[in-house]
């Protein structure tokens, strides 16, 4: 595989896995715009690896502390450390649900551009109603067990590629009420599981294979998309302190309107 396309399919998913805009839209568009073949399963768990990582350590006080706080629990005491690692628990149950229905009746997946444009181009659009009409109110101390159940179902549509796993949970999050730090926080660690879920699902399925010897390919992909998704955290949580998901909505509104005319032959 070329360096370059290691470094735009990791750049890629780095960029686009934790910002409201959908990382499996824009992997699919990079093959569909480029012509280059599909990266395999060994770049899909190179580059899972690496976002992994990359949430993982910029979040590691919480991983700490919701850790020592589970330990706390057999002596009886409580910590809202360990409510909030039970909390994303209950909030990972429905993609799982819905990510063993998905591949058990669509195995191919739904990767048609038609599907990616009016996606892109809706879920946009609500992100915009939500994070105008939702009060900031609500932190994650605030959440409750069906606050979380609802991100939870929001989280398993975003199954569906272009409708943005990171933008509908901010979504739901600002429909609730939440601040957007604190909801972007939320939809931040909640991918986690799902990250780990998806990874080791495709690393079992690469290790079937027989072909899962680690190359330099995988390495330099794991480590762009470390490098990337970590900047991108810092730089969106910075931002979303005085700014809304606006500048987002227009990009999923110009972009899926873009397909929308390239699906439908209004553009040459």
């Amino acid at each position: 595989m070329p360096i370059l396309h290691i470094a735009v399919l990791a750049i890629v998913q780095g960029v686009t896995e934790f910002l409201p805009i959908s990382s499996q839209a824009h992997l699919r568009l990079v093959s569909a715009f480029t012509g280059w073949a599909d990266q395999g399963l060994m770049m899909d768990v190179a580059v899972h690896v690496g976002t992994l990582g990359a949430v993982m350590l910029y979040f590691w006080r919480d991983l700490w502390a919701m850790t020592v706080g589970i330990l706390r629990l057999p002596r009886g005491r409580s910590d809202p450390a360990a409510r909030l690692a039970g909390l994303l628990i209950i909030g990972t149950i429905p993609a799982v649900a819905a990510g063993y229905l998905f591949s058990r009746y669509f195995p191919g997946g739904l990767r048609g551009l038609e599907i990616i444009a009016w996606t892109t181009l809706v879920f946009g659009i609500v992100l915009y109603i939500a994070d105008q009409i939702g009060m900031t109110v609500r932190r994650i101390e605030h959440l409750r067990i069906g606050d979380v159940v609802i991100i939870g179902i929001a989280q398993a549509v975003a199954l569906i590629p272009g409708t943005s796993r990171s933008g509908i949970t901010m979504t739901a999050a600002r429909f609730l009420g939440m601040e957007r730090r604190d909801g972007a926080r939320f939809s931040m660690l909640l991918s986690i599981p799902v990250i780990i879920g998806a990874g080791s699902l495709q690393g079992w399925k690469l290790y079937q294979s027989g072909d899962a010897q680690l190359t330099m390919a995988a390495i330099l992909a794991a480590g762009l998309a470390f490098a990337t998704a970590l900047i991108v955290m810092a730089v969106l949580m910075a931002w979303l302190k005085r700014s809304t998901y606006t500048p987002f909505v227009i990009y999923r509104i110009a972009l899926g309107g873009f397909l929308l005319a390239v699906v439908y032959g209004w553009v040459g």
